[in-house]
């Protein structure tokens, strides 16, 4: 891909504090994307079969998926997903709070692509998604 494509983000996170906090991450690190945001996993695999308030959603290029989150959880998210022949191939990197061996397992296991635990600090956290940006749409190549 084009380093100066942008690039279609889906977050999946529940807290509004820290999706403000990846978004405005994501414009500092200035990574080229349009982020599209939900509150769940019910909401995100509505948003990724393009369904209902999303039938013109774009297929994302990543996914930022939290673990912990009302009504469906990032689990069951990918859980879902890796078994959908539609969304099976869709990069997600579990980008979570949690630090515990258990959750970074199971994510794997469930197919992750990557694991990374939100850093409490700022300027970490912005360097991690600066890290994810480059790493995602400059060296690796997606699916189309």
């Amino acid at each position: 891909m084009a380093h100066d494509q942008t690039f279609d983000i889906l977050l999946v996170e529940d807290d509004p504090g820290d999706a403000g906090l990846t978004r405005a991450a994501l414009s500092q690190a200035r990574i080229l994307c349009k982020l599209h945001h939900v509150l769940d996993g019910i909401e995100a695999l509505t948003f990724l079969r393009k369904q209902g308030p999303h039938a013109a959603a774009p297929t994302p290029h990543l996914i930022l998926l939290d673990l912990n989150m009302p009504r469906m959880s990032g689990r069951e998210v990918l859980e879902t997903m890796r078994a959908d022949p539609l969304l099976h191939k869709i990069p997600v990197v579990v980008l979570t709070t949690s630090d515990v061996e258990a959750d970074i397992e199971t994510s794997y296991q469930l197919g992750a692509n990557s694991f990374i635990t939100k850093p409490v600090d700022i300027d970490q956290f912005i360097e991690a998604i600066k890290a994810i940006g480059d790493y995602w749409f400059s060296i690796v190549r997606l699916p189309q």
